[in-house]
């Protein structure tokens, strides 16, 4: 029998050498997706390739490119005879990507090709490499819901804070402070800030409630005080009203006298004209309006070191600490015959209660509620005047350092007296020490250190 000859080696799960696809020099794998010699290759099949139809054989009446009965096929995958092609297969084309080493297959993801990958993430513990340190969904949701509520409230506490504060100030009335011609220039900042005794807008019960005595058809000064603010603490400055001092155009007077005449424009031109600071802001408040102030806030707590029982002043106060309403506070500002040291007595009483009204009003309670900032600037707004050419930023600051004074950071003084009961064609008035009056007006000019402490004035 002669030798058959030897059968054609298949490599493993390949293509017989010499398809007709022309890839002599390389077989592939199909189960393991890669090239014969080549370890950083992957199979990835991309679709169907069509194989062009031949013609049967003679004598074969299929038609071209239909397959042959089973019993033409040869069996296995094997040619017929040696040197025969092999039958066309429907098979799936690839393309090789180099992917280098690939990656270990999860663990527990079922079936080769079944259906997706079980989660590893989650709140049940285990994810991968890449979720490591990673928030979850609803969490990272939760914390922007957080994230957008609070930025919400924050832009409506800021809306609610403009309102208050521009509807309020749109209640202050404005007056012409600003005296005409020569004025005088100094550093810092200086506001000049009045107590009027006008009685304007109180009825007859609230007067009599009040213990301000019928109106006598003008205005005068209860209480002077100039604020200045600088590089340096602040300074508080009250002078008497008694004072015997030059009003421009009126002759010696004393200086609440110069309000009576000719307004808030004489009174700041004649305390420029005596100190040489000048004004660069205004502030003027009225016996109702502070009363009501007082009121708005719930009354201010002051500490009274001697017994008061003043009738003028509708007071009768204990010593010790104790909250004022409106009109007890009214009447401990105004005192000075229950007081030993009279007027001087009164104007320190008014930058203390001042400060402490000024520190309640800035109180984050009040601050930080804007129907509480409404509801406290309107009714400070109705009761407080300022110079036309004030601002409210202006005027807020004044406030703010009138509470820093009451907390002991910065001066509170009253002007160097010589003598404060000297008679004059006036009456009896208050004497400045020329000297030491001097020296302080002088440091308040140039925004330098007090040479002048409270002590010495």
């Amino acid at each position: 029998m002669p030798d058959r000859p030897p059968r054609p080696r298949r490599p493993s799960g390949g293509r017989p050498s010499g398809s007709p696809d022309g890839d002599d020099a390389i077989t592939f794998d199909a189960r393991r997706g890669r090239r014969d010699g080549d370890d950083t290759a992957r199979a990835i099949p991309i679709g169907r390739r069509e194989r062009p139809a031949r013609p049967a054989p003679p004598g074969d009446e299929r038609s071209p490119g239909q397959r042959p009965p089973a019993h033409q096929r040869p069996a296995g995958g094997r040619p017929a005879a040696a040197g025969a092609r092999p039958a066309p297969r429907d098979e799936s084309r690839t393309r090789v990507m180099p992917t280098g080493t690939p990656p270990p297959r999860p663990s527990g993801g079922g079936a080769r090709g079944g259906g997706p990958p079980r989660p590893t993430g989650g709140h049940g513990g285990g994810g991968g490499p890449r979720d490591a340190g990673r928030p979850s969904r609803p969490r990272r949701r939760r914390g922007r819901t957080v994230v957008s509520v609070l930025l919400v409230l924050v832009v409506a506490w800021v809306a609610g804070m403009f309102w208050a504060v521009t509807a309020s100030w749109a209640e202050v009335g404005t007056v012409d402070a600003s005296p005409d011609g020569n004025r005088p220039s100094s550093e810092g900042r200086n506001v000049l800030l009045v107590g009027s005794d006008s009685r304007a807008g109180l009825t007859a019960e609230e007067r009599q409630e009040l213990g301000t005595g019928e109106d006598t058809g003008g205005a005068r000064t209860d209480s002077i005080l100039v604020l200045h603010t600088g590089s340096g603490p602040s300074t508080l400055l009250s002078i008497p009203r008694d004072s015997y001092v030059e009003i421009p155009g009126h002759g010696m007077n004393k200086i609440n006298a110069s309000f009576s005449i000719g307004g808030a424009e004489l009174l700041t031109e004649t305390i420029e004209h005596n100190t040489g600071l000048e004004m660069d802001g205004y502030m003027e408040i009225g016996f109702g309006g502070f009363a009501g102030v007082v009121d708005a806030v719930g009354g201010v707590e002051i500490c009274v070191e001697n017994a008061m029982d003043d009738e003028k002043a509708h007071i009768n106060l204990e010593p010790g600490c104790q909250v004022l309403d409106g009109k007890t506070a009214l009447g401990y500002v105004r005192a000075r015959y229950s007081d030993p040291e009279g007027d001087l007595g009164r104007a320190q009483r008014q930058r203390e209660f001042l400060g402490a009204l000024s520190d309640k009003m800035i109180s984050p309670a009040n601050l930080l509620l804007p129907w509480r900032v409404h509801s406290l600037g309107t009714s400070t707004a109705g009761a407080l005047t300022v110079g036309e050419d004030d601002s409210m930023i202006g005027t807020a600051r004044a406030l703010w350092a009138f509470r820093g004074i009451s907390s002991g950071d910065g001066n509170s003084m009253v002007v160097p007296t010589s003598d404060t009961s000297v008679p004059t064609p006036v009456g009896s008035a208050v004497l400045w020490d020329e000297t030491r009056s001097e020296q302080l007006f002088a440091d308040l000019r140039a925004d330098e250190p007090l040479s002048v402490t409270p002590d010495d004035s």
